[in-house]
């Protein structure tokens, strides 16, 4: 600890003016710390001269630092490195140096357990690092040194107690059995197995489904293994395995799976996982990449109690809910959802599904893979290996009779072109498409090799959308005067002049309920439904800058306008809503005060050079 003879000399003024201890012993045992460099209180206790509970009252009255008895605290330092961006706000080495540890962060206030209160200079050094205000609790460097050793260490210690005993979360799991599928057996995960392994890798699939986590990732490393669960569209690091149990996680992963070559680890393998749990069933996507230091293995957990059930489940604005239920009443045409991995496009097209499944009707899907099983829908498993392509399975599927037909993802021209066609003969057709918004997504067809008027009169509605996060709704603030961001700034960012007058923004602020301020996730959509003056834009060979501008005469709400809508509502911070989307055309003041100076419109090429880079 820093400056340990000047706490030793105040600590024994201390002593003298209580008369707990004798003149004798206090002065031997102070000899003896200067000689050994160490901590008076420490030893005071050790040699039994004073009551360590005595002793930490004593300090807290004399430096006027609240006293506070770490042994019955439960200390969560992985909670504040969550809300410090995934870093320890103090780390171990700069803890043991100062004697201190970290017990809380809330907001800008750090609370910190000091065994030196009376060193100023210290705390303002931390100050200074951690960039946060400081409130100092006192406490024992025993009782330190214990918390610090137990919350610095906790995941090692987490992994070794998974190793020695099965916890309940993995009693739960079960994974069936592909061979046995027809018996329609349980197997348990460990059963005929007890190695750490296998217990680890049933620990961290029960751990995230429990959590929420859409993806495991297990991330080899020179020196170590990172466990990182993806929660709200966010990684964080869960679990640190030993290094020694990497290879056999890995073998573990591909066993279960049933399709992948546990002797093959240099080239990638796809497999799938199919588990109960609490009654659930779950299906895991698994997949392994040959790294430097060995596989890493990425597992998309996708669980159907999540799935969405109908179209008012997702919380669509109003009027994209209607564009969306218009598009799918339709006879004929198409409906295409456009947006990032993990966006949820999986998630709108079959609730579409739910919302057209009837008796009468015919539905059809050709997925690669097929992400949920759903009773009602005919699905087919795209198998390139075999020569079942998407193109191959639409021409046989039109031969099926189908009604409604979802194709997982268009890639490439073969199957734009039979889905055109399919949407031109009566056919109603669901997809996706990877582009950054819905009027992009017309210039991405056409680059695909379809004429424009054949494009214009199929598509029915685009929707382009991204998951953002959701304040806390328990520890999220109202941003002060200060804090909010300028009027030129708001107007830079999207929002109207009647708009910014007495506006209300919120901010993340971190509890024990939440990530970092926020939990859960909303949906930011955009819809662009065809009318006929966007079918004469695009007839007429617009770019996608003038589709764009028509689309937003025509009323179409952008991502960064539905982002920016639930930001006054209270849903999203102005932070997050940024994160997801690009700037569009910045609104102009027609009259602007004299206070106030007149914020120029961004040209629109700039607009869409950062679209493209994007």
């Amino acid at each position: 600890m820093a400056n340990v003879m000047g706490y030793n000399r105040k600590l024994a003024a201390v002593m003298r003016k209580h008369g707990l201890v004798d003149e004798a012993s206090l002065q031997s045992l102070y000899d003896k710390c200067a000689k050994e460099s160490l901590l008076l209180a420490t030893q005071l206790v050790a040699e039994s001269l004073i009551d360590e509970m005595t002793l930490l009252g004593m300090v807290g009255e004399d430096s006027q630092t609240p006293p506070l008895d770490l042994d019955k605290m439960k200390i969560d330092l992985d909670g504040i490195r969550e809300l410090n961006k995934g870093e320890d706000i103090i780390t171990e080495e700069q803890s043991k140096f100062y004697g201190v540890l970290p017990l809380a962060l809330i907001g800008d206030h750090l609370t910190l357990a000091v065994a030196n209160p009376y060193d100023v200079v210290m705390l303002d050094n931390l100050k200074l690092s951690v960039k946060k205000q400081i409130l100092s609790v006192v406490s024992t460097e025993r009782a330190i040194n214990k918390a610090r050793e137990n919350s610095y260490h906790a995941q090692e210690k987490a992994v070794a107690e998974m190793m020695e005993n099965m916890g309940d979360e993995g009693e739960e799991l079960s994974v069936k059995d592909k061979q046995q599928e027809e018996a329609d057996d349980d197997i348990n995960v460990a059963e005929g197995d007890e190695s750490p392994a296998v217990k680890l890798v049933r620990t961290i699939i029960a751990s995230a489904i429990q959590k929420g986590a859409s993806d495991i990732h297990i991330e080899p490393f020179e020196k170590r293994v990172r466990v990182r669960f993806r929660m709200d569209g966010v990684l964080h690091e869960m679990f640190s395995p030993p290094k020694k149990i990497q290879n056999a996680m890995v073998s573990r992963v591909k066993i279960m799976t049933d399709t992948m070559n546990i002797a093959e680890r240099g080239k990638p393998q796809d497999g799938r996982i199919q588990v109960k749990m609490g009654g659930n069933s779950i299906d895991i996507r698994v997949n392994s990449l040959p790294t430097v230091h060995g596989e890493k293995i990425c597992m998309r957990i996708l669980n159907k109690s999540n799935l969405a059930g109908s179209l008012e489940s997702l919380c669509f604005e109003p009027e994209v809910l209607e564009i969306v239920r218009k598009a799918i009443g339709a006879p004929y045409g198409m409906l295409l959802v456009t947006g990032p991995t993990g966006s949820g496009k999986s998630t709108t097209l079959y609730s579409c599904l739910r919302a057209v499944m009837t008796v009468e009707d015919n539905v059809n899907t050709v997925e690669d893979p097929v992400e949920y099983e759903i009773e009602g829908l005919n699905q087919c498993h795209v198998n390139p290996k075999r020569g079942l392509t998407f193109a191959a399975a639409l021409r046989a599927l039109l031969r099926q009779d189908p009604d409604t037909i979802m194709i997982g993802e268009i890639r490439d021209q073969e199957t734009i072109e039979i889905a055109v066609k399919a949407a031109l003969t009566g056919h109603l057709v669901l997809s996706t498409l990877h582009t950054n918004d819905a009027p992009s997504t017309i210039s991405r067809i056409v680059d695909m090799g379809i004429e424009p008027f054949l494009a214009a009169s199929t598509v029915l509605a685009i929707v382009a959308q991204r998951l953002g996060r959701r304040l806390c709704k328990n520890c999220k603030t109202q941003m002060t005067k200060d804090e909010l961001p300028t009027r030129e700034q708001l107007l830079t960012s999207g929002y109207k002049p009647e708009e910014i007058e007495n506006i209300i923004l919120w901010k993340p602020v971190g509890c024990s309920l939440c990530s970092n301020g926020y939990k859960g996730r909303f949906a930011l959509v955009e819809a662009m439904e065809m009318s006929d003056e966007l079918r004469k834009v695009i007839i007429g060979g617009a770019s996608t800058i003038e589709l764009r501008k028509a689309a937003m005469d025509c009323g179409m709400i952008t991502l960064r306008r539905a982002g920016l809508m639930n930001a006054l509502r209270g849903v999203t911070s102005v932070e997050e809503v940024m994160r997801h989307t690009v700037g569009e055309d910045v609104v102009v003041e027609e009259a602007p005060s004299k206070d106030k100076p007149k914020v120029e419109s961004e040209p629109a090429a700039a607009a869409e050079t950062e679209e493209a880079a994007k």
